[in-house]
């Protein structure tokens, strides 16, 4: 039986033989190379650009910066030492917060709700009129 599988299928052909010495290393690991030079220009090096952007605006942080936390809370900067930060929130509210726990300044955050709130405010406010105009004018008519 051996011998009919062998007339079958013939004897195996050569395998190619592989590069010796130093080429055959940077053959296999060209792929984990490559792979980490675009983790480094897509992901890492992004981040650190970021990381450095941030603590830049951490050490520029003044009285009078509205700023977000990390938590959310937008307020504004009544006092500032090497770790922390006392944020107003609203009338006779103030947090102590520590300094890498601000995210941003307002301004900067995409989404802070202090440059949308204004003008969805004023939008609901309108809708809200328009409402009562309709509601009068169908009790009168």
């Amino acid at each position: 039986m051996p011998e009919l599988l062998g007339r079958l299928f013939g004897p195996a052909p050569a395998l190619a033989q592989e590069p010796a010495g130093s080429a055959a290393f940077m053959t296999s690991f060209a792929p984990f190379i490559l792979i980490f030079v675009l983790f480094y220009f897509l992901l890492i090096r992004p981040q650190q650009k970021r990381q450095k952007e941030h603590k830049a605006m951490l050490g520029a942080l003044k009285k009078g910066d509205k700023v977000v936390t990390n938590g959310g809370i937008l307020g504004t900067v009544t006092a500032a030492t090497k770790d922390v930060v006392t944020v107003q929130v609203a009338d006779n509210v103030r947090l102590r917060i520590l300094r890498t726990e601000v995210m941003g300044l307002q301004e900067e955050v995409a989404g802070a709700p202090a440059a949308k709130g204004a003008k969805a405010g004023k939008a609901q406010k309108g809708d809200a009129d328009d409402a009562g105009e309709t509601s009068e004018k169908e009790t009168k008519g």
